[in-house]
């Protein structure tokens, strides 16, 4: 555990770039959570900023970080991202840290039910639409009311994240349910 400045803190919330990603670190420096799961996580900048700021005000062995993405099985449609022995090196030191690779969809149906309840869940945009809508089900699963679920958009101007109330994510399953019924 290291503290954070507030140069840093400043930073981080007010300075850093891309802009999107500071209601993050804000919601972050408040309520520290300590289970973190993240679909999607592109080339590590995001969750690298995160755990880093995660771990100013708990200890890392303290934090357990999901992350899931594709990996090596990323097409050449899909956006960059590292490797999983990449992420693997770079992300270890932050955390207790489990990375699963595969589509967001089937790695979360193979894992919630070891999972548990999550502090924070990050969606990203990169995440395949086609996956992410099966997902809803599954992250209905591993939140409850005091789970902050962020989702990343795409703008004209980049991206943008919002949080979704445990109600929507309760909402967007049962319309993947209803979906799939009939």
């Amino acid at each position: 555990m290291t503290r954070m400045g507030l140069f840093r803190r400043l930073w981080l919330t007010r300075l850093s770039n891309p802009a999107a990603e500071r209601v993050i670190y804000r919601h972050v420096l408040q309520a520290p959570p300590r289970r973190i799961i993240e679909l999607g996580l592109g080339l590590l900048g995001r969750t690298e900023r995160l755990l880093h700021t995660v771990t100013a005000a708990t200890a890392a062995d303290a934090v357990h970080y999901v992350g899931l993405d594709r990996f090596e099985g990323r097409t050449p449609a899909d956006p960059p991202g590292v490797t999983l022995k990449e992420a693997h090196r770079r992300l270890t030191k932050l955390a207790r840290v489990q990375l699963v690779p595969g589509n967001v969809d089937t790695s979360l149906a193979r894992l919630c039910n070891h999972l548990g309840v999550f502090d924070l869940v990050l969606i990203a945009a990169d995440a395949d639409e086609r996956h992410l809508e099966r997902c809803w089900f599954f992250l209905q699963r591993i939140t409850n009311a005091g789970t902050t679920v962020f989702l990343e958009s795409r703008t004209a101007g980049g991206s943008r994240w919002t949080t979704l109330p445990k109600a929507r994510v309760d909402e967007l399953a049962a319309q993947t349910v209803l979906r799939r019924a009939g």
